[in-house]
């Protein structure tokens, strides 16, 4: 799926930009999903941790976690716990990078769950944030021709919790908790679904989702702050 690759491929890109070749890191995922994310960077060789408040999506990252080698399995931990529950597990500082990937429009509070994530940073510490571009709602339904959708969509009034997941928003709110932000993304940019396939539309969108002004109508953002 091209959005896994894309996100994988931002995510390794600043991983190496801040890191040293070869260095062993912490990572927590607040938010395991289906568990790509997290499974390939424990096959690079990183010590991985996992939450999932979903019982049954749990469930499925473990049950592939088996199939891997014993080295892979012995560096992958699950944890039952959402992205607000870290400071319950861990002390300040526990962790070398933090993914927070689809997880900030599904939960309560986003703003003290980004608070949470960025107290387990150690200082020069990567925080990953991917969440949906609220900004960019009407552009699916216009592009497929739904225009009444398209028009809903531009004249509603956002709910308060869009207004905190717009990049402004985000970019000042990084800053105040100490990762600001260092590098923006878009994901999906031209493909009409998360089923693309093939080279030609990987390369396509991987050069969009770097440029203005496309990288501004993705459908999701990708956002990197670093801890300092």
């Amino acid at each position: 799926m091209i959005r896994h690759e894309l996100v994988a491929r931002q995510l390794e890109e600043r991983i190496a930009a801040h890191f040293e070749v070869g260095r062993r890191l912490r990572v927590l995922d607040a938010g395991l999903g289906d568990g790509a994310q997290a499974l390939r960077l424990a096959r690079a060789g990183h010590a991985v941790t996992g939450l999932e408040a979903d019982p049954s999506r749990l469930a499925e990252v473990e049950a592939a976690l088996a199939d891997e080698p014993e080295g892979i399995r012995a560096r992958f931990r699950t944890m039952a716990g959402s992205g607000q529950d870290t400071g319950a597990h861990f002390l300040p500082g526990t962790f070398d990078v933090v993914l927070c990937h689809d997880v900030l429009d599904r939960t309560r509070d986003p703003d003290s769950t980004l608070a949470g994530l960025a107290r387990v940073l150690d200082t020069g510490g990567l925080l990953s944030i991917v969440l949906p571009n609220v900004t960019a709602r009407a552009m699916r339904p216009g592009l497929a021709g739904d225009w009444d959708g398209a028009h809903a969509a531009l004249v509603a009034d956002p709910p308060e919790s869009d207004r905190f997941l717009r990049l402004e928003a985000l970019t000042s709110f990084l800053a105040r908790i100490g990762v600001p932000m260092e590098r923006w993304y878009g994901v999906g940019v031209f493909a009409a679904d998360d089923t693309a396939t093939g080279a030609a539309a990987l390369d396509v969108e991987e050069r969009a989702c770097r440029m203005d002004p496309y990288r501004g109508v993705a459908r999701s953002l990708h956002l990197f702050g670093v801890r300092g």
